[in-house]
């Protein structure tokens, strides 16, 4: 895996968030590293938000993450809420994940998540339009 850029000395939350969310940054990169179709994973800033996504043309789409607003202890994964990927992720792993809408995978800092789900969720994000 190329070492990319770090953005997430950006990010405006609490310590234990941050922590979290350098956790969840290396997952990302862990799992682009290993999909087929994806060159490299690219990291930049959207909205002021760690964005990652495939340097390969036309291969995903980005996940950004960030802090849950007004909370000291949540944090999430963001997509495009015009794509299908939340209502995919809700089916397969309604009973394993929180959502928010049809944008967001919500996490506490202080529970652990089911990284299978989530790696398995990242990897459809980064791959999405080549399924």
């Amino acid at each position: 895996m190329k070492e990319q850029a770090n953005f997430l000395y950006t990010i405006n939350g609490s310590k234990a968030q941050k922590a979290a969310l350098a956790e969840l940054r290396q997952t990302v990169m862990e799992v682009g590293d290993g999909l087929k179709g994806v060159n490299q994973i690219s990291e930049s800033l959207k909205w002021g938000q760690p964005s990652f996504e495939a340097t390969n043309p036309k291969t995903g789409s980005p996940v950004r993450m960030a802090p849950v607003k007004n909370s000291e202890t949540g944090y999430a994964l963001y997509f495009i809420c015009t794509t299908t990927l939340v209502q995919q992720f809700r089916e397969q792993y309604g009973g394993q994940l929180t959502f928010e809408g049809n944008r967001a995978i919500l996490f506490e800092v202080e529970k652990d998540f089911p990284i299978d789900a989530v790696k398995h969720c990242i990897a459809m994000a980064l791959t999405y339009r080549l399924l």
